[in-house]
């Protein structure tokens, strides 16, 4: 072998020697394990040979984590959902297409939930609202046999901010209640609420109206006595006649029937004295708010096309008449959904929370089943689930919901409630303290909750538009 072959050979070797650097320990901030001594595949350690450059690897490898890493393999990383339902966006992290429906994922074979009910939360400029109204009420409008129930709470322009909707896709105007009684008005013995819910179920709603217009205190077994005793009289009275009122109770509150004549004195005085207590209840609520509440429901309230909206946004803030309102609509409304079956119904809750906490929580939750079997799902909508007080019927209301919509939440205990109440990955917390406008983390039945960006078409965003208030479009047009 001459000389100048051989030295060709080692000036080979040497150009392809590699330097191999010894791996640092890596420090642990607050107890965390670092990737790089995280158990994985068997490293090739021949030293010899890895300075010639047939192990060594060329770039040293990025430290990952497995929910990252999923992304990785097209075989994990398929499409959160089916291709059922309606539109609500694009997943984040593989940008495929995201659809769900409520109605269509409990009607499937196999069934992919186990209850239709919807919620969404999130803080304010979170994108919620123009998501509701998007996923939830325009794309199911063009199924057919669907339409959509609101209870418009937001004032926007002297009207409810779903007032535009209504007109575009109802048949006439929203139904509005106004505190000086010029708006409709809604009955709380109408036939369509007794017919439906039978005597038992009047007297819940009576007993949640006390409640609310009491500042939700509960009722005692004398008040439930008198109350139970002078509504019976009420419908055995108008029984055959005209339609009775919330009026027509207040005459039997405080008597006492001579069938309590084995009452001690005592007793039937104190059966007496919480008879008077309701009526001065109901009394205060009529006077207060007569037009919305005394006489016959209003000839205008009926479900007007796909698309019906209870304007409740004239009404206080403050005070108990928009969630009677709400508690009375609800009733009726399973009564105009029997007389009118084969619709599925989709009953949007705006600032829904009252609906979930306090009296009206315990009728909705005993009007569950009832609400399945005539195809209603509801959706409520809430800023924050720490609210709801945790012995609440309505906690129970939220966690037998199957389809989740979670916003930005700016406070952690809110982001750590969502977690705990919907069974999120821990991790999901600090996601939810940083979602940007229109992105939301997505969950249904027991799939894993996805990161979606919800995505809307030029004339979707006219139509469910809520800021043109906080930019002076009012004014601009003036």
């Amino acid at each position: 072998m001459s000389d100048t072959t051989a030295s060709g050979r080692r000036s080979r070797r040497q150009a392809q020697a590699v330097d191999v650097e010894e791996t640092q320990p890596v420090e642990n901030v607050a107890g965390e394990i670092s990737p790089y001594e995280l158990p994985g595949p068997a490293r090739r350690t021949n030293v010899r040979k890895a300075r010639r450059g047939y192990y060594a690897p060329k770039l040293p490898g990025a430290p990952s984590t497995t929910r990252q890493a999923t992304v990785l393999n097209t075989a994990l990383i398929g499409p959160s959902t089916g291709t059922q339902g309606v539109a609500n966006g694009r997943d984040v992290l593989s940008h495929n297409l995201v659809t769900h429906d409520p109605v269509t994922a409990y009607n499937s074979v196999p069934r992919l939930i186990s209850s239709p009910n919807t919620v969404v939360v999130g803080g304010v400029g979170g994108g919620k609202s123009s998501f509701v109204k998007t996923v939830c009420v325009i794309r199911p409008l063009v199924i057919r046999y669907r339409r959509a129930v609101i209870f418009d709470k937001k004032n926007r322009g002297g009207e409810g901010e779903y007032a535009e909707l209504v007109r575009e896709w109802g048949q006439g105007e929203p139904i509005r209640f106004t505190q000086d009684g010029s708006g409709s008005r809604l009955n709380l013995l109408d036939p369509l609420i007794v017919s439906q819910i039978g005597d038992a179920g009047t007297y819940r709603l009576l007993h949640a109206i006390i409640r609310i217009a009491r500042d939700g205190a509960q009722l005692d077994v004398w008040d439930e006595k008198a109350a139970r005793a002078a509504l019976s009289k009420t419908l055995a009275t108008f029984d055959a006649g005209r339609i009775a009122t919330l009026g027509d109770i207040l005459p039997w509150l405080g008597r006492v029937d001579a069938g309590d004549d084995d009452m001690s004195p005592a007793s039937r005085d104190r059966l007496h004295q919480a008879g008077l207590g309701i009526r001065f209840t109901l009394e205060g609520l009529l006077d207060e708010y007569g037009g919305l509440l005394d006489g016959e429901t209003s000839k205008g309230v009926d479900l007007t096309g796909k698309l019906t909206s209870f304007d409740i946004s004239q009404l206080p803030a403050e005070g108990p008449s928009s969630n009677v309102i709400r508690a009375i609509g609800n009733q009726w409304m399973l009564g105009r959904l029997r007389s009118d079956p084969g619709w599925q119904t989709t009953c949007i809750n705006e600032e829904g929370w009252d609906m979930v906490e306090g009296p009206a929580a315990h009728l909705l939750k005993s009007n569950q089943k009832l609400s399945r079997g005539l195809g209603l799902n509801n959706v409520f909508v809430f800023h924050k689930g720490t609210d709801i007080p945790k012995d609440s019927p309505g906690q129970t209301v939220i966690s037998e919901a199957q389809s989740i919509y979670v916003f930005r939440q700016d406070r952690k205990d809110d982001a750590d409630w969502a977690v705990r109440t919907f069974g999120f990955d821990p991790s999901t917390a600090e996601v939810l303290q940083t979602l940007q406008p229109g992105h939301f983390v997505f969950k249904y039945g027991s799939v894993p909750e996805t990161h979606v960006q919800h995505v809307r078409s030029d004339i979707e965003v006219t139509l469910t538009d809520t800021d043109e208030g906080m930019r002076g479009d009012a004014r601009k047009v003036q």
